[in-house]
């Protein structure tokens, strides 16, 4: 296949503590294990002995009311950086604007007491970390209202891939097909969102699969496959309510898949507006 520029990087979004509000980005460095920063701590949960995630909303979904961002660039091998995490307006024991640092030795008991939960803030994911994972009814796809254990890539918090991105021509076909819903990009918690070249439609960051995306000046990225959803695209968070219909509406429609997960063949930096090209 020729090099052919498909698109422009539209966004750019780091989660610096997994299943929080992240930050947006102007740009970023990304490494072998994905965007600086992205997923550096998650918490622990000590009743379950799991990664709290918003995958299970019957016991995390208030997560996604916390908001987490860097305090400082984040360089590779230098281990985590220093966090700030700010709680929601009305959280348990949290005055308006209450916030914490990731260094603060009262992090644990300060995020527990407005979680409800005994938990601790890791940086470091233990060997054979895992989460709970709820799969919400979706007749579409035969779920059938369980719990399930996903199990972590080794070292990571991650649920799968260090590289997630969508398209906003993907976004654009969801709203034709089911103009009633919000698919807002936020729902769907991208570290790329990419614009692609005009006359694009449809799922088309699908037909990436398989090849290998350059983006800026040395930055490549492994195109390895759709990004199946999950319940978090129908939780509440910010200005977004809750609706169950945003995953029953991408198995209607695209077998419940949205986007893409990538994984890094060579690091290098990403600014939003560089071009995205299609290498082989």
């Amino acid at each position: 296949m020729a090099k052919q520029m498909v698109g422009r990087v539209e966004a750019i979004w780091r989660y610096p503590v997994k299943s929080m509000l992240g930050e947006s980005l102007e740009a970023a460095s990304i490494g072998r294990a994905g965007l600086l920063g992205d997923r550096a701590y998650a918490l622990w949960d000590h009743a379950t002995g799991r990664v709290a995630s918003a995958k299970n909303p019957r016991l995390w979904k208030t997560l996604l009311g916390f908001a987490a961002h860097c305090l400082e660039s984040p360089q590779e091998g230098a281990g985590a950086t220093a966090v700030a995490i700010t709680a929601p307006d009305g959280a348990q024991g949290t005055p308006d604007g209450a916030r914490v640092i990731s260094s603060d030795p009262t992090v644990d008991s300060w995020l527990s007491q407005r979680l409800g939960r005994e938990v601790s803030l890791l940086d470091q994911a233990p060997e054979g970390a895992s989460l709970d994972q709820y799969w919400p009814e979706v007749p579409e796809r035969e779920f059938q209202d369980v719990v399930n254990e996903l199990v972590l890539p080794s070292g990571t918090f991650f649920d799968s891939c260090p590289i997630h991105a969508i398209s906003t021509a993907s976004l654009e076909r969801l709203r034709q097909l089911e103009p009633q819903l919000d698919f807002a990009v936020e729902r769907f918690r991208p570290n790329l969102l990419i614009r692609p070249e005009a006359g694009s439609s449809g799922f088309v960051e699908e037909s990436w699969i398989g090849h290998s995306l350059g983006l800026g000046d040395d930055l490549r990225l492994q195109v390895n496959d759709g990004c199946p959803r999950c319940v978090v695209t129908t939780l509440g968070q910010g200005e977004l309510p809750e609706t169950l219909e945003i995953l029953r509406a991408t198995a209607r429609h695209n077998n419940v898949v949205a986007g893409i997960r990538l994984s890094v063949t060579n690091p290098g930096e990403v600014r939003v507006g560089d071009p995205v090209t299609l290498l082989d």
